[in-house]
């Protein structure tokens, strides 16, 4: 499993954001950054919410724990539109689904 240090410093690179940047973003110190990315502080849960709207990710996704931690909020989202969909409009979408991931599944295989 990946620390939460890790998640940040990962999450904050991917938004090239410097320490200083992303630290003004949530309103703590560039020292608190790095303590957090080192693992040495814990951020609050109200530092993790603040964060999780900056990257667009769920708290779970950042902290690594649950269910779902690691889906992002596209993801996640997408989940939720499926969920909302008949069933007739679901099959339609999972035998697509199914299709795809079967394709990418044997590109695999025969590329190995």
């Amino acid at each position: 499993m990946i620390a939460i240090g890790e998640k940040i410093t990962q999450l904050r690179k991917q938004h090239q954001l410097s320490q200083a940047e992303f630290a003004k973003k949530i309103d703590v110190s560039r020292t608190i950054i790095g303590n957090y990315e080192r693992n040495t502080n814990m951020p609050s849960v109200e530092i993790l919410l603040k964060m999780a709207n900056i990257f667009d990710v769920s708290i779970d996704y950042i902290i690594g724990e649950g269910q779902l931690s690691s889906y992002d909020k596209q993801v996640l989202k997408r989940i939720e539109e499926i969920e909302l969909l008949d069933n007739d409009t679901k099959d339609k979408l999972f035998f697509l689904i199914d299709n795809v991931i079967q394709n990418f599944k044997t590109k695999q295989a025969f590329s190995s």
